[in-house]
Parts: C-alpha cells; sequence; structure tokens
C-alpha cells in the first residue's frame, strides 16, 4: 500500500478509534459484498440500520437528536473509509442523509427535528435532497419547481432528476420557487416532503455507474405539504442550498482521494504479482513510474483537502477564499481519482476490463463525481469570482 499515515494534527487519538472502527465494520459488512449489490443494483436497506447502531450515521448531529456531536474531521474519516469499499453508488446512498439531512437539523422546527432526524440517524428512515431539475443543473438559481400557498398547506408542483436515494427515500428536501414570477436566488424557499405523500411518483434512472444506489427521477403533482415543514424562512431558501454544497463538496473531495487510493492499491497488488516475460511488472521501470505519479496525485489532493478542513475547523481564512479553496478541492481530488483509476486499468490489463475488479468500477464512477456537486467547469467559474480573478 502506498500510503502515509494521517498527520496527528489533524487526527487524534480518538479519531483513530473511531477510523478503526468504521474500517472494520467495512471491511465485514460492506466490502465483500459491493460486488453483487453493484450488479443487482441496490443493496439491502438494513444495512442503513447497522450503519446506524455503530454511530456512523449521526456524526455531528445533536445528542438530543440522536447524533454524536463531532468535528470536520470524524466526517472526513466517514467519507473515506466508506469509500475504502471501492463502491460509489454504495457510499452516494448509504451517506445519502448527508446532503438531505442538515438542512432539517439547522433550519427546521423543533417539531419537525424531533419528528425526522432521530429515525434517519438510527437508519430506520432515508433522506435525501433534491435540488437539481431536467433543465437546471447545478444552476440553483434557475429552478422552476413551484410550491404555492393554499392555507396551511403548499401546492408544489414541478419535477427534479438525478436524485440520490430518490426511489427509496422517507424524507427528500426539495428546492421550490415560492414567490411568483420571482428569478434567481430570490423566491426560493426549502420544503421537506414526505415519502408516501400523494402526487409524488418516482421513476428509476439507469446510470454509467454508481449502479446499487438508487437514482430518481421525481414528479410532484399538486403534492400537498404542511406549512410546518418549511425549512427556515419562505423566499430565503437559496443559502440552506448553498451552505449544503460546500459540505458536500468537501466529502465529494475526500471520497475522492480514497477511490484514488483503491486504484492505486489494487494497481500496486496486481504489479507486484504478474509476472510477464520472466519479471513481475513492479520491476518494470514504466509501471514503477505510473505508480509513482499516481500516489504523487493522491498524496496532493488529500493533503490539500485536509489543510482545507482544518482551515474549515478553526475559521481560518475568509468565506470567499474557503469557498474557493473547496471547489479547487473537488477539481483536484476528482482529477486525481479519474487519472488513478485510468492508470489502474492500464497496469491490470485485460482485467482491468472486467467486471468485478475495483478500478473498473471506480473508472466508470470517476465522471459523476467530477459532475456532481458542481461540474468542474462551475467549480473553476465559481472559483474564480471568488478569487475575484
Amino acid at each position: 500500500m502506498i500510503e502515509t499515515p494521517p498527520l496527528p494534527h489533524y487526527f487524534t487519538p480518538e479519531h483513530e478509534q473511531y477510523r478503526s472502527l468504521l474500517r472494520s465494520f467495512v471491511t465485514r459488512e460492506i466490502a465483500p459484498f459491493v460486488n453483487d449489490w453493484d450488479e443487482a443494483e441496490t443493496f439491502p436497506r438494513d444495512l442503513y440500520r447497522r450503519f446506524g447502531e455503530i454511530g456512523a450515521l449521526g456524526i455531528g448531529y445533536d445528542e438530543e437528536l440522536g447524533g454524536t456531536p463531532a468535528d470536520i474531521f470524524y466526517h472526513l474519516i466517514t467519507s473515506e473509509e466508506v469509500a475504502r469499499a471501492g463502491c460509489g453508488g454504495l457510499s452516494a446512498s448509504l451517506l445519502s442523509h448527508t446532503i438531505g439531512l442538515p438542512p432539517v437539523a439547522a433550519y427546521g422546527s423543533g417539531a419537525l427535528k424531533q419528528r425526522v432526524v432521530p429515525t434517519v440517524l438510527a437508519g430506520e428512515k432515508i433522506a435525501a435532497l433534491a435540488v437539481t431539475e431536467p433543465g437546471g443543473g447545478s444552476d440553483v438559481a434557475s429552478l422552476k419547481c413551484s410550491a404555492v400557498r393554499d392555507g396551511d398547506h403548499y401546492v408544489l408542483n414541478g419535477e427534479k432528476t438525478f436524485i440520490t436515494s430518490g426511489m427509496r427515500a422517507d424524507f427528500i428536501t426539495v428546492a421550490v420557487r415560492t414567490a411568483p414570477g420571482s428569478k434567481g436566488a430570490g423566491g426560493v424557499s426549502a420544503l421537506l416532503v414526505d415519502g408516501d405523500t400523494p402526487g409524488l411518483s418516482r421513476t428509476p434512472l439507469k446510470k454509467m455507474g454508481w449502479w446499487c444506489s438508487d437514482t430518481a427521477h421525481l414528479h410532484f403533482d399538486d403534492v400537498r405539504v404542511p406549512v410546518a415543514n418549511l425549512l427556515g424562512t419562505e423566499h430565503e431558501g437559496f443559502k440552506v442550498f448553498m451552505n449544503n454544497f460546500n459540505s458536500e463538496r468537501l466529502s465529494m473531495s475526500i471520497a475522492s482521494c480514497a477511490y484514488a487510493q483503491v486504484c492505486v492499491d489494487e494497481a500496486l497488488a496486481w504489479a507486484r504479482d504478474r509476472v510477464t516475460f520472466g519479471q513481475p511488472l513492479s520491476q518494470r521501470q514504466v509501471i514503477r513510474h505510473k505508480l509513482v505519479d499516481m500516489a504523487l496525485k493522491v498524496e496532493a489532493a488529500r493533503t490539500f483537502v485536509y489543510d482545507l478542513a482544518w482551515q474549515i475547523e478553526h475559521r481560518h481564512g475568509n468565506p470567499e477564499h474557503l469557498v474557493a479553496r473547496a471547489c479547487m478541492a473537488k477539481i483536484l481530488s476528482t482529477q486525481a481519482m479519474q487519472y488513478c483509476a485510468d492508470q489502474a486499468v492500464q497496469i491490470l490489463g485485460g482485467m482491468g476490463f472486467m467486471r468485478g475488479t475495483r478500478s473498473e468500477r471506480i473508472y466508470r464512477e470517476a465522471k459523476v463525481m467530477m459532475i456532481g456537486g458542481g461540474s468542474e467547469e462551475i467549480m473553476k467559474d465559481l472559483t474564480a469570482r471568488q478569487l475575484g480573478i
């Protein structure tokens, strides 16, 4: 394994205890089964409960809601260790609460939090986020999904697409336009929609990768949502989703580093075992150079993400620069993932083209990491604006 140990000024002994617990769980409960789950295009719903039992779903949430208060590095460890199984679809759905639930915990009423958050953290219910629309992509300000106030309800109409955990989510945090005729960021609100609400229909989507993650197109046809399910202030929900995106990008960044590391490990193991013309591949200079280039990209990206996490945790630096660095982290780490997946498949040769190798799966999944949470092009444009370039 070409991997340096985590730095002690980022990770305490308590962090490493949690990492050890989580790594053991992933090794035992997830890694042996991801090939079968991916081929089946699903994974057992019971996995949420088992993951919740070890406290992994509750990291960062208040104790009174069933969570465990924690710093940002516990979040990084969770994303890293689940990603070590080498299956992005599993990670995306199992951790979909990390983007679907924070708006509820931060902006929901006390009663709403008590009804929703503990059940999700226990793995009994599933939470999802629904922002993207067929014509909008990452452009939240252009959304058309509307909700009109009717007494003590909103009447919701429109559609969302590419929604992770969209097929079986019990709670869906939805971005809607509540001010008729408004444009841009103004007039956007956040509503929590219960999964069994009449008028909500779901269609599964077929994908290049993330096969075991259910991804859905959602239709809202006169869906009545209680006003009590409003998250935050009406017409001021844009900031709810923008704050959410920053943490999502950080999690995607460290997960991408972990996927890249998986490719390095698999390629190195293969190169040491594979003998061609009387010599292991690992003894050939061209292969050794490939492996070093891979390790270099992983190390650079991971160090950048750890440093950014420290800055965020300690509020070091102005907000604009931290947003820019979060975008940079996603660019750097997903490029490392793509590069390492490509090189690993090349080193594995024909076996790299076979389903069942982790590198083959990660090769297919690299693109969604470069697109989801804001495409690379959007990340670069946002970085330029935040830095005044």
